[in-house]
């Protein structure tokens, strides 16, 4: 079996001559020219790049790293009203069984028990999903299933901003298998 080379850039950083870091051995797939990378100089190379890209701050900033803000809607009837969340996170009104989440610029508010059995969801900082307290079944902050024994995305509800305000109206629920548009439509830009 041949061992695949890799078109290189330069030689590794400290090294006076032009070969270094590459294979140049006598194998016939490379012929010493100093073009070439081995597999190990390839993937440290790349681990090398991936750390300077996270120091500098170019990776996507990860909603895992908000905690759960506890919060209570005020308002008559069905409608709650809540303060438009101003930055990525997960807000909890346990009393009214609502999640909000604020994430990637996107609003969404989300009934507080999972699809598949209506258990309660909780929300996991650490790995940035939510998750099930029954089955374990996980989903992203924009209620999209990822695994478990759930079958669709967590329900959504209705939600508009109104005078500066979130208004969820958790009568209106919007399933991902019987209403994909409405579950779509159900999660509003905000900048």
């Amino acid at each position: 079996m041949r061992e695949m080379r890799l078109p290189s850039l330069s030689p590794l950083a400290g090294s006076d001559s032009p070969d270094a870091g590459f294979d140049t051995g006598s194998d016939g797939v490379c012929d010493g020219c100093g073009s070439c990378v081995g597999r190990r100089d390839f993937v440290v190379r790349g681990l090398g790049a991936l750390v300077a890209a996270a120091v500098m701050g170019t990776l996507p900033r990860a909603i895992a790293a908000q905690p759960i803000r506890w919060i209570r809607g005020t308002g008559s009837g069905s409608a709650r009203r809540y303060p438009v969340p101003q930055e990525d996170g997960v807000h909890v009104d346990k009393g009214a069984e609502i999640i909000i989440v604020r994430y990637q610029g996107l609003l969404a508010a989300f009934a507080l028990s999972c699809p598949h059995q209506r258990s309660m969801l909780r929300w996991k900082p650490k790995d940035g999903f939510f998750q099930c307290t029954k089955h374990h079944s996980e989903y992203k902050p924009t209620g999209e299933y990822i695994k478990g024994r759930a079958t669709r995305n967590m329900d959504r509800l209705a939600i508009e901003v109104e005078a500066g305000e979130l208004v969820v109206d958790p009568g209106t629920v919007y399933k991902s298998d019987e209403d994909p548009r409405g579950w779509a439509a159900a999660a509003i830009p905000v900048s």
